[in-house]
């Protein structure tokens, strides 16, 4: 019945009847050009499209986010040793705060999982954002110096200062973009432990970090010494 139908509306039209429907929808005219349904090839495009991203995002977080909860936490805090001391290496004590001025929180404290998300918080000296955007900002420091020293020949002084160049513009712009790319997950609640990909882990991260945060430093000092840049 559906080939007999397709085949009036041919004749009425001046077309030539397929031999069966296709699931495409396509209709040929006496010329063999191609008329394409464009209500139906914008729904399904909108379709597929809604369906990949969503399947885009769950692949990632399935294969980079691991989530971490506060049962987890907990015996972090029993079992690392270095979670029970102090940054001066000892044990608190009651008195300890008094003498110090200040005493590491406890992780649970801390973490963006289960602590306070607060801004004081997130960026207090044992907060979860500081290290983590010196961290990045550091490595993108270093990288970034060795390429432009290498294309101008001034030192990272001289690229930030000199009137001639754009450098500052250029810190200003990637430390917000750092800042709030880094900020953007801590606020919903995930730390930076909570990602991983092969040999990229947090921890890898902080190591690499604070490396490149200590090669920054000597390398600006080495130039203000010096005078001139370090890579040429």
């Amino acid at each position: 019945m559906a080939v007999a139908m397709q085949s009036a509306v041919a004749q009425l039209g001046g077309l030539t009847a397929l031999p069966s429907l296709t699931s495409s929808r396509k209709v040929f005219n006496a010329n063999s050009r191609v008329v394409a349904a464009p209500r139906l090839a914008t729904s399904l495009a909108g379709r597929v499209r809604c369906e990949a991203g969503k399947g885009l995002r769950e692949v990632i977080d399935e294969s980079t986010k691991k989530d971490i909860t506060e049962d987890e936490i907990r015996k972090s805090m029993e079992t690392n040793e270095s979670e029970q001391r102090s940054y001066f290496g000892a044990k608190p004590t009651d008195g300890m705060e008094k003498a110090v001025g200040f005493v590491p929180r406890p992780e649970i404290e801390r973490r963006p999982e289960t602590g306070d998300k607060s801004f004081l918080s997130v960026f207090a000296f044992d907060g979860a954002a500081p290290e983590a955007i010196n961290c990045r900002l550091a490595m993108l420091g270093m990288v970034w110096a060795f390429v432009a020293e290498k294309a101008t020949g001034l030192t990272v002084v001289e690229q930030l200062f000199n009137p001639t160049t754009s450098g500052l513009v250029y810190f200003v712009g990637a430390v917000q973009l750092f800042t709030y790319a880094s900020l953007v997950p801590i606020m919903n609640g995930e730390s930076t432990d909570a990602r991983s990909f092969g040999p990229f882990t947090a921890r890898a991260e902080r190591w690499n970090g604070r490396l490149a945060m200590l090669g920054f430093l000597s390398l600006v000092v080495t130039e203000l010494i010096r005078g001139t840049p370090v890579f040429h």
